[in-house]
Formats: structure tokens, sequence, C-alpha cells
């Protein structure tokens, strides 16, 4: 069972760090089994407007983007992803910045055209392949709204937040589901 840290102070708030609290579940019965942080190892990540698109003249499968990151002036970004388009909300990898696995986005050249930047798949960011939806799995992750663009993308994204795996016996189906889990939670602290 996953039980995100964020939903769960929706319910109850304990008033202590994730780490804290999954010890002292585990204490209580309910086995803590992992921590999944999607912030960690992520830094200078935005949401970015797509405001246009070109064939890369040296390249059948590149585009140059022109992306709005909410700074003064649009970078230039190199992209392959297939379903990259004008007009797109996408997350953005700011030179500076890094990604999961400790890649660190640079300046680039890709065939004489400067890149500044990555335009991201939900894979990129970390999330698991099993649950990025169909229609992204093969490409970038396209925000079904408009988001304004410079906007931390783990915060438009509701991943800024910490999830407990646990590992629950067939005795403690009350943790089957948040209101459960927020009662457990309420009775501890």
């Amino acid at each position: 069972m996953s039980i995100s840290n964020e939903w769960l102070k929706d319910y109850v708030d304990a008033g202590v760090n994730v780490e804290d609290l999954a010890e002292r579940i585990t204490r209580t019965g309910i086995e803590a089994d992992d921590m999944i942080d999607y912030t960690k190892d992520i830094k200078n990540l935005v949401v970015g407007y797509i405001q246009s698109k070109e064939k890369h003249p040296d390249a059948d499968k590149l585009n140059i983007c022109q992306v709005d990151i909410g700074e003064e002036e649009p970078v230039q970004i190199v992209c392959g992803a297939p379903n990259v388009d004008a007009g797109q909300h996408v997350i953005v990898a700011k030179v500076g910045g890094r990604l999961p696995g400790g890649i660190k986005i640079k300046r680039a050249k890709l065939r004489r055209e400067r890149s500044e930047g990555m335009i991201c798949s939900l894979q990129e960011i970390g999330i698991s392949s099993n649950v990025v939806p169909k229609a992204y799995e093969n490409g970038i992750f396209v925000c079904p709204t408009e988001v304004e663009p410079g906007t931390d993308a783990l915060t438009a994204l509701y991943l800024n937040d910490q999830v407990m795996e646990f590992d629950l016996t067939p005795n403690r189906a009350d943790a089957l589901s948040m209101v459960g889990t927020a009662y457990e939670v309420a009775a501890l602290y």
C-alpha cells in the first residue's frame, strides 16, 4: 500500500517528518517497507511553454524548440521526443539542474544547434514506467492544463511529496485506505 505524506496531511498532520512517522508506524505493527522521495536528486525542474517548434536542419528526428521557462527570454532546447509540439506545457530541466541518477543538465550543442536545457519525460524525473500513462510512455509528458511557465514542476505535478510503502498483513485491512491510515496516525499522535 502506498501512502502519500502530503495526502495524509489533508486528514491528520502529525507535525513530524516523514522518516519519524514511518518509524513510529513500523513500531506499532504496520511495516513501512520503503520510502519514495520524488524530490530527491532533482534540482531546477520547471514547467515550460513551447512557443515554437522547427525541424532540426541536420537531423530527421530532432526538433528545435523555443521554450518559455518564466525568464526574460525564451530558451532554445533541442528535443527528439516524437510527441513534442508548439503550444504544449512541458517539464523542463534548466541548465544547472539535476535529475535522478546523477544526471547534470548542461548547455550543449546537438548537431551544431545549441540546447539550453532538457524537455523531460516522466521516466526521466524518476517516475516508475509502470505508472506512466500510455500516451506518454514513449515521449515527453504534456501537462493536461495550463500552468504558468517557470512554476516548479514537482509542485505542478503534485510530486513534491514523499510516499511510504506499507507491507500489510491480512489482519490490517484498516490500513488499506488513506482514511484508515489517518485514523492510525491520529491514534499514535
